[in-house]
């Protein structure tokens, strides 16, 4: 669905702003876009063969027609330089400018019927490494393109940005021909432009004022100077903006040519208005996702209105004499440069072009193509900043492959051939990224076995068969295995034949005990579990005390890194409703941070768990240990403490700084009880100087207080229980204590110390 900036469910940064906030800000970004694209769109009407008067058009249309209907604030339409060689090739074809011009027409027509029918949504589709690679990309062009305008070099067209030029040369040749064709005036223009941009933007004050705008004024200035020395440093007309001169308005529309509509029944026009809407739209879509990213606001133009608002400028370009539109990235990044706000800044540099093209040709003819070399030459610098390939390089070979082929075949061909290419890359690794990890594999040791848990992914698409299949093939006879589908949005029909294939047939034939789990009606699959992942009777008899602590031990360095088991809870409610089977009981604090089930990553039915402040002892705690342990089975009992204990920090702070008689520690009725039991367990030796020392010398020796507390309380459940020392004596259970470390989340077993913990329970 797409997004509507304007309404109220919109994120900030898409609403609106103010026309009072931004009008400064766009009239100037807009000025700046303007002396930008004036020399673009002569440069690509040149280069492709039409009327200049056709590149300034589509500049004006650009920006006043598109601008006015397009959702996008910051990108820029105008003639484009990706659609050079179609141009040139279907002119070639229809004979002449005038059909070509209905072709445009008719494919304005059809731009608007691709945006009705909500194609601008494919542009969704395109990888992120892929359109970094293409700012990357435009950027690394602009700098080559541009270094020889810098230097005066001028016999390519400015907007030409193909690697093979219509002079013979290409992009990297023609920099050796700077030396046969450096013009001196030009040159120290161009330079001089680039170190005041340079050092322009490094001032704060100065920053208030554009810099391109202030490097045009000083290139003309300079110009003027130039001319009174004469000799080589004098600018010449080749070196300088070529507006067609007009009287007026009259003059100008004189200029228009109108599109040849007795070609309507010629087949070609077809040909050649199918192939522009379909090239323009999509580099349109690629160039508006590009600009969005380089909106310092990170606001979402909408691709259908995009389209749309294209069609319009495309039919009236057509009308007008123009050549095909397309939202341009070099227009775009520098809008955003230069402090563009909202549209309007596209709007005005359209109305620019109409004002200087009509009304002061002349004024635009003073201006040196070596300054706004310099001011491109920045831009793309800007674009193509080493920093972006370093985060491609961080990413990973998956992104920075696809992006570094897209640079180097956009720079090498042209924009749409080198698009082409890293999509094609990308699709490669898109491909093996399937077919290697088509699902993430676990092997989970349960209370009652092993089980092999294979998640599916969220899309399991035909591509990924041949590696499911490898991987059912390579499950060991006689294992139990969980597949998973909860995760699961999608699963190809011909994936779900292989499943069932796998459960009827080769699973039972191979002893493969099959559960699975998230296949509802619409797969035709059964949900069933068979798996258990809970204490039961059977599995409480077999095992032994030493068995049942290995199980907690496991469990633990499960939760701490994070590698939990999978467990149906809903199940283990119907499941454990008729009665429970605990293998352990865990004495704990209650502190927040240290819940039973989740530490020994256990479920329902596992363990009783029995929590008070500071884990200590009390006639209720040992008849609770004495039910889990003589009546329903329990086969261990854990006492775990914990780092960072409140209540034993207490306990060592009233042996530091003992209370007054008068004073009720802390204002609670109860507390002093468990206080007193912890209290056994301080050494005052260890306190010595305890207000002076470090809080981390002070954490250490609580917690040696809270691993002490722990063995006292183990030994105390032996000696205040008659019960329990006559199951430990019989080796049904054994006494064990624990420190949770709650910044780390692992256990340290107190093996040494256990009680009825031995070879014989093993």
């Amino acid at each position: 669905m797409e997004k509507n900036l304007n309404s109220p469910s919109s994120s900030p940064s898409n609403k609106p702003q103010g026309l009072r906030a931004t009008l400064g800000s766009d009239l100037l970004s807009g000025a700046v876009v303007f002396l930008v694209a004036l020399p673009l769109c002569l440069g690509i009407a040149l280069a492709s063969g039409a009327p200049l008067i056709s590149g300034l058009i589509s500049g004006i249309v650009g920006g006043i027609v598109v601008g006015s209907l397009s959702g996008s604030h910051t990108s820029v339409s105008g003639p484009a330089a990706g659609l050079v060689a179609v141009v040139l090739a279907q002119i070639a074809a229809l004979g002449s400018f005038e059909a070509f011009l209905l072709a445009v027409l008719i494919a304005g027509v059809m731009q608007l019927g691709l945006g009705l029918a909500r194609t601008g949504a494919l542009a969704s589709f395109v990888p992120t490494s892929v359109i970094k690679g293409l700012l990357a990309a435009i950027g690394v062009i602009l700098v080559l393109k541009q270094i020889p305008h810098v230097f005066g070099h001028d016999s390519d067209p400015e907007g030409e940005m193909a690697f093979e030029q219509p002079d013979r040369e290409n992009t990297f040749s023609e920099l050796f021909e700077i030396v046969n064709h450096l013009h001196v005036g030009a040159a120290v223009i161009g330079m001089l432009s680039l170190l005041l941009l340079v050092l322009w933007g490094k001032s704060e004050k100065l920053k208030r004022f554009p810099a391109p705008l202030a490097v045009v004024l000083f290139g003309v200035g300079l110009s003027v100077v130039f001319e009174q020395l004469g000799g080589p440093w004098a600018i010449s007309v080749s070196h300088m903006v070529q507006v067609p001169v007009v009287e007026g308005v009259s003059g100008f529309l004189d200029l228009l040519t109108w599109p040849d509509f007795s070609q309507w029944s010629n087949p070609g026009i077809y040909v050649a208005a199918v192939t522009i809407a379909v090239v323009a739209s999509l580099e349109t879509l690629l160039n508006l996702e590009a600009v969005d990213r380089l909106d310092p606001e990170q606001r979402s133009s909408p691709p259908n209105r995009e389209l749309l608002a294209q069609g319009a400028g495309n039919m009236v370009a057509g009308l007008l004499g123009g050549l095909p539109i397309t939202s341009v990235i070099i227009r775009g990044s520098v809008n955003i440069q230069a402090g563009g706000k909202t549209k309007l800044s596209a709007i005005w540099h359209g109305i620019l072009l109409v004002v200087m093209v009509v009304g002061l040709p002349w004024v635009l003819n003073r201006i040196p193509l070596s300054c706004l070399a310099a001011i491109l030459l920045l831009t793309g610098f800007r674009l193509a900043s080493p920093a972006v390939a370093r985060k491609m390089w961080d990413a990973g070979w998956d992104q920075f492959i696809p992006f570094a082929t897209t640079v180097v075949a956009i720079v090498f061909t042209d924009l749409l051939i080198g698009l082409c290419i890293g999509m094609g890359v990308t699709v490669l690794f898109i491909l093996s990224r399937q077919l290697r990890r088509p699902v993430r594999r676990i092997a989970e040791k349960h209370l009652g076995n092993e089980v092999l848990h294979i998640e599916l992914a969220e899309q399991v698409s035909f591509l990924n068969q041949t590696a499911l299949d490898r991987v059912l093939e390579d499950i060991p006879r006689g294992s139990h295995v969980l597949l998973d589908a909860q995760a699961s949005t999608y699963i190809d029909p011909d994936v779900l034949a292989l499943i069932r294939e796998y459960r009827d047939v080769r699973a039972p034939a191979r002893g493969v005990e099959l559960s699975m789990v998230g296949f509802n009606e619409e797969y035709e699959l059964e949900d069933k579990v068979l798996y258990v992942d809970y204490s039961t009777r059977e599995l409480q008899d077999q095992v032994t005390p030493a068995q049942v602590l290995e199980i907690l031990r496991q469990g633990n360095q499960r939760f701490a890194s994070g590698q939990r088991l999978n467990r149906d809870l809903a199940r283990q409610i119907g499941a454990t409703a008729e009665g429970q089977h605990p293998l352990a009981v865990v004495l704990s604090c209650i502190d927040s941070r240290t819940p039973a089930e989740l530490l020994f990553d256990m479920g329902l039915g596992d363990v009783f768990s029995v929590r008070v402040a500071g884990n200590v002892i009390s006639p209720k705690v040992l008849g609770s240990m004495e039910y889990a342990c003589e009546v329903a089975g329990s086969r261990l009992i854990a006492v775990v403490g914990h780092t960072r204990c409140g209540a034993v920090t207490a306990a060592v702070n009233q042996t530091v700084t003992p209370p007054a008689p008068s004073e009720d520690l802390p204002r609670c009725q109860h507390l002093h009880t468990i206080i007193e039991d912890i209290l056994g367990c301080v050494d005052t030796d260890d306190l010595s100087g305890f207000e002076e020392l470090s809080n981390e010398r002070r954490s250490e020796l609580i917690d040696q207080v809270a691993r002490r507390n722990v063995l006292a309380v183990t030994k105390r459940i032996i000696s205040s229980s008659d019960t329990l020392a006559k199951l430990v004596e019989d080796r049904r259970i054994a006494i064990v204590g624990a420190l949770y470390d709650v910044s780390t989340g692992t256990m340290e077993f107190m093996t040494d110390e256990a009680i009825g913990l031995d070879d014989s329970s093993e």
